[in-house]
């Protein structure tokens, strides 16, 4: 997948291009069907599929997915072409109208464009998919619109999984999600503590906002096309040193090399236990004994 980065960048090449537009945080189920129809579209019409994703959130939302996360799944599904518009105050204060014309018609020169029914874009949201169907006929490009998914009689959304992963609910945000409760970020150097009670730890600096609640997960950590389980602690250390800050450590299991400066994948798959204050550093040596080995005993079953 071929990913440019911002409008001055873009060039058509005389390619009229088969095109979605969104924002597309989280990737969920919603989103896929969306995704699925771009390339299928595209292939039909043997053109290039281009989704367009827009970075920071439109809304100011706290993200699911960071940019470099959604790129990384967007090339996964096996879209040609990635346009990233930044969102900015200027971009904000664009009518739909202009949006219409200057950025999709001139700019991109869609043959197709595809959305969902709830996409709305330009100042204060203004545009709708009925003002896109009418100018569709004008500039002569096909609008297909689909239908928001829905699941369990409720609309599948990224601000209604943001809240079962704040809450834990791995099974209902998975099932949304269509793939597992994921964090994905770089690994940075912590205190060493871990280490020191002799089980060393990756700590980890999220690209995204949202976390699922303090405590103690069983998880399958990826590192490029490799897979491994392991523990995975977040919270404030108040055992050790209680501070607003929150960290996120992940004990893997059979792997001992260096992993500072490297991105790796947490993949949640149950809670183990919330997060508590401990008497003393031994007692929370102790502590994390049992769950290694809570979590070891479920991989070998």
């Amino acid at each position: 997948m071929r990913i440019v980065y911002g409008l001055t960048h873009f060039k058509p090449q005389n390619i009229k291009p088969v095109v979605a537009l969104g924002v597309f945080d989280g990737l969920h189920r919603g989103h896929q069907k969306i995704i699925a129809r771009l390339i299928k579209e595209a292939k039909s019409l043997n053109t290039r599929s281009l989704l367009v994703t827009f970075s920071p959130h439109p809304q100011r939302e706290s993200i699911l997915y960071s940019l470099p996360h959604r790129i990384k799944l967007l090339d996964e599904a096996g879209i040609d072409l990635c346009l990233v518009i930044r969102f900015s105050p200027a971009l904000r204060r664009i009518s739909a109208q202009e949006f219409l014309q200057k950025i999709l018609i001139r700019k991109i020169n869609p043959a197709s464009v595809i959305i969902g029914r709830n996409f709305t874009f330009g100042k204060n949201a203004e545009g709708n998919w009925q003002m896109l169907r009418d100018s569709s006929k004008k500039a002569k490009f096909k609008l297909i619109v689909i239908n928001v998914l829905t699941y369990k009689g409720k609309p599948i959304s990224s601000s209604y999984i943001r809240s079962l992963i704040k809450s834990g609910k791995f099974r209902r945000a998975q099932e949304l999600l269509g793939r597992p409760v994921t964090i994905f970020g770089r690994v940075t150097r912590g205190y060493r503590l871990a280490r020191i009670l002799g089980y060393p730890t990756a700590n980890i600096n999220p690209d995204h906002d949202i976390l699922p609640p303090f405590g103690v997960y069983e998880v399958k950590v990826k590192m490029g096309n490799k897979l491994f389980g392991g523990v995975c602690y977040i919270g404030n250390k108040p055992t050790v040193k209680a501070s607003s800050k929150t960290c996120i450590e992940v004990h893997i299991f059979g792997f001992k090399n260096n992993l500072y400066g490297r991105k790796i994948q947490i993949e949640f798959i149950r809670r183990i236990r919330p997060q508590r204050r401990f008497s003393s550093v031994q007692a929370l040596a102790y502590q994390i004994k049992k769950d290694i080995r809570l979590c070891l005993q479920q991989i070998k079953r």
